[in-house]
């Protein structure tokens, strides 16, 4: 029975650059788990239409994910875990931390633009765990790149074998439909975001190919075929699953075109949970005690109730509810009687839970990102490092009055890991650290509109914080002294330099041989 529910486990993450579309393929997504009535929050007001994944107000107003969100819905026999990452670059870090929990990752590519830099970034986390990869290339209603063009972009940019399982029929205003190599059957498009699309079964080598989208595409359809079986390998199944090899599928999301034969070829191939690795030993998912870690927090998700959730991870047999178990970092029993699984912001309390499942358990302050529960054993799960921020801004309370909500907002936030707080040893001012400028934007309005506290940002030109240990403790106090002005604490109370150029990091690194510079938080 465990062995069961844990194999029809399918935990995944959407990644793409801003612009790929990957929120249209979303709720198609959704659509097909029966979670949404209608494909893509349909209305005619253009600044209504949000993504059901998008809920916080910002981004609804910027039209962006400025957070991951994790929706779970059944389809067939399985149940499928999705988390939709942020696609901005300046929220790299809460994508790269999700990419620790997920078993396969989808990456929706936009047809006219191909691999953009993010999702070359992202991809390089994936080839580091060898998580296995399906590309969507989307917007093929649009004029795009001629398929073959874009397979070899693919195979350059992403550094991975690619094998077309669906191919498309033209596109633009000329854009036919995709033959489904997979499955051997014809897909014709009709441009409607509320159908899906009828799928034809036609022997390509009959005449009835020809009836169905005319003899001078039906010919080319046929050579490009044959090209097709020619240069690229045989789909196998075990490269997929060892990250080697990533099947390529076409279509328009946003028309819920091509999205079905995506989801129905990834419930088959995808891999069902995968062994974890944590420090001690690795963690198998069949195993029959409890073990899984936190991988994100998110601070008011209900708006009503000030609550924090953290998103749990299940590497290993079954989570029950009101079962007692063991928080290790803090070395003592937690038992939780409301977990809740998602579709977005709605949510529903659960009673169990399987490796490969994501939950959210109510937080007041417990967690932090990368904590461990398990039934009893000392385990710590590696892998969601804070990396250097490499923008700074000191931060400076506006309403004095509010100081107690601004303080509590800025541990909340700092504890979702949006971004890092450093405390400036030589003067005691707070200074927030990100990848990008957008977060500042967002850290401001969360404040303000979730929190009720107003704050004001001072610029602080810094090139990079690193983390500092050494085993020679004199050392550490000579350099701590002479870099007083410039060192600060982390919120776990960790020594942090903080270089204001690339020359003043590398001489210190020449000056001081027996101190090491970290560049992540985890050492």
């Amino acid at each position: 029975m465990a062995n069961q529910e844990i194999a029809r486990r399918r935990t995944f993450a959407i990644i793409a650059h801003p612009d790929a579309g990957k929120t249209s393929l979303t709720e198609k997504l959704l659509l097909f788990g029966g979670q949404i009535q209608v494909a893509g929050a349909v209305k005619s007001n253009k600044i209504k239409k949000t993504a059901t994944s998008d809920w916080m107000d910002i981004e609804k107003q910027r039209g962006i994910s400025v957070t991951t969100s994790v929706m779970e819905f059944d389809y067939h026999d399985y149940k499928i875990n999705i988390l939709d990452t942020p696609g901005h670059q300046d929220f790299a870090e809460d994508t790269y931390r999700t990419l620790t929990a997920v078993d396969s990752v989808i990456i929706v590519v936009d047809g006219a633009k191909g691999v953009e830099s993010q999702t070359r970034k992202l991809m390089e986390v994936c080839r580091m765990r060898n998580t296995p990869v399906i590309i969507f290339v989307n917007k093929m209603d649009r004029e795009a790149k001629d398929p073959f063009d874009l397979l070899d972009e693919l195979e350059e940019e992403l550094v991975i074998n690619v094998r077309p399982l669906t191919w498309p029929i033209e596109s633009g205003p000329r854009f036919k439909g995709v033959y489904n190599i997979y499955e051997q059957k014809l897909n014709l498009f009709q441009p409607s975001k509320q159908v899906v699309t009828e799928k034809v079964e036609v022997d390509i080598h009959t005449e009835d190919l020809d009836n169905h989208i005319g003899i001078p595409l039906a010919e080319k359809l046929r050579s490009e075929l044959e090209l097709i079986d020619g240069v690229y390998p045989e789909f196998n199944v075990d490269d997929y699953l060892k990250g080697e090899l990533a099947p390529v599928f076409f279509g328009s999301a946003l028309n819920n075109f091509g999205v079905q034969e995506l989801l129905d070829c990834f419930v088959e191939i995808a891999p069902s949970p995968r062994p974890v690795q944590a420090e001690e030993r690795e963690v198998q998912p069949e195993e029959p005690k409890f073990t899984g870690f936190v991988f994100k927090i998110t601070a008011n998700i209900d708006p009503n109730h000030r609550s924090c959730v953290a998103f749990c991870k299940v590497c290993s047999g079954k989570f029950t509810r009101n079962t007692p178990y063991l928080h290790v970092r803090h070395n003592k029993t937690m038992r939780f009687s409301s977990p809740t699984q998602f579709m977005a912001q709605r949510k529903t309390t659960v009673d169990e839970a399987w490796a490969g499942d994501i939950i959210g358990l109510p937080d007041n302050g417990t967690f932090k990102i990368g904590d461990t529960l398990t039934e009893g054993e000392m385990l710590h799960f590696k892998g969601l490092p804070s990396f250097s921020p490499e923008m700074f801004k000191y931060i400076e309370n506006a309403d004095p009055m509010k100081t107690k909500q601004l303080n509590k907002g800025i541990d909340q936030l700092m504890d979702e890991g949006v971004a890092q707080l450093f405390v400036n040893q030589f003067n005691g001012r707070k200074i927030i650290g990100t990848v990008g400028q957008l977060q500042f934007e967002v850290i401001q309005y969360r404040l303000e509109n979730e929190y009720n506290a107003k704050c004001r940002w001072e610029p602080l030109s810094l090139y990079k914080a690193c983390w500092i240990e050494s085993d020679d403790p004199a050392e550490l106090e000579a350099f701590k002294k002479r870099k007083y002005q410039y060192m600060a604490k982390d919120r776990d109370g960790r020594d942090v330099f903080l270089a204001d150029s690339g020359y003043v990091l590398q001489m210190a690194q020449m000056d001081f041989k027996h101190i090491k510079f970290h560049f992540t938080s985890e050492f």
